[in-house]
């Protein structure tokens, strides 16, 4: 996918060409914000839920076209995040899994592939417990069946997914806010600005560290040995965010996931998503398969590197 047109040097922080977006009603929930493309005719779908303080722009900006090729994607911002729900009682993962359900209603599909990031793990895994009849198969990425581990896990964890340049400089909306202005002040003397500030100015920041909070609480050990669903885990191996054997230990519980390796950190979707980009779109398409739903695009000439049973 391509930027807009800048100078040299610059064309990293430009904002990427996006898909059209509207916002979508949810019946007794709020409104929030979609990306939808089609897709070829009768492809299966795929939900993609993005990571803690991310958006799914800056989660997914590189994996809507590829993935467009081969299935009908859709994309939300989760609640607190850009242009993401609102609400006033305090943030939940179950809500967003929620969330996720009615759009799924709202948009009239039927069984969808929920592709989860970091904190989107735990909403693809909610929602497969809460709301099994639309879940055709998961694709788990770079998280874990818990998060509340080391000390160092816990600091780490304030890295964002897709804000890795300001995620440790912006904890707090104030701060957030302070960071935001200094790089628009800046912003006359250069051709551009990081796109990514305009979608994290979006957020509401007493949620989103409520939302750290949650995320840190969140356990899944009891229960996702239980999934009966196909599905994969893509193993971020040089992440220190949600590190290497936390990732592979999700995908030990869950019976005959395909694990899917993928050179480099917690921000590789969107640091290098060359590296991770090929192996999401296999993933995708082997889930699919799986669950009887395949592409009627031909999958990527590539193998999942091994499978583990629980």
């Amino acid at each position: 996918m391509t930027t807009t047109g800048g100078t040299d040097g610059d064309a990293d922080l430009e904002r990427p060409v996006l898909p059209a977006g509207r916002y979508v009603w949810l019946p007794g929930r709020g409104r929030t914000f979609v990306r939808e493309l089609a897709g070829p005719e009768g492809a299966p779908t795929v939900v993609l839920l993005h990571g803690w303080t991310a958006t799914a722009d800056l989660n997914w900006w590189a994996c809507y076209e590829p993935l467009c090729r081969s299935f009908h994607v859709v994309a939300l911002d989760h609640r607190a995040h850009g242009r993401g729900l609102r609400a006033p009682a305090p943030f939940r993962l179950e809500h967003c899994a929620d969330d996720v359900a009615a759009l799924v209603e709202a948009l009239g599909l039927r069984r969808v592939i929920a592709v989860g990031y970091s904190m989107g793990g735990p909403v693809a895994q909610l929602l497969w417990r809460r709301h099994r009849d639309v879940v055709a198969g998961l694709v788990l990425c770079a998280t874990a069946a818990s998060f509340g581990g080391t000390v160092r896990e816990r600091v780490l964890a304030g890295v964002a997914t897709g804000t890795l340049a300001v995620g440790a400089a912006v904890p707090l909306g104030r701060l957030a806010g302070a960071a935001i202005s200094t790089w628009r002040g800046r912003r006359a003397g250069r051709a551009s600005t990081w796109w990514g500030l305009e979608e994290v100015a979006r957020h509401d920041w007493r949620q989103i560290i409520e939302a750290g909070r949650e995320i840190l609480r969140f356990d899944s050990r009891p229960w996702v040995g239980a999934v009966d669903v196909p599905s994969a885990v893509l193993v971020t191996d040089e992440d220190t965010v949600v590190p290497r054997p936390r990732q592979r230990d999700l995908a030990g519980r869950i019976d005959g996931a395909a694990v899917w390796p993928v050179r480099g950190g917690h921000a590789v979707c969107t640091t290098t998503p060359e590296r991770f980009v090929p192996a999401l779109v296999a993933a995708c398409h082997t889930v699919a398969a799986g669950a009887g739903v395949p592409s009627p695009v031909a999958p990527p000439a590539r193998a999942p590197a091994s499978t583990l049973a629980a």
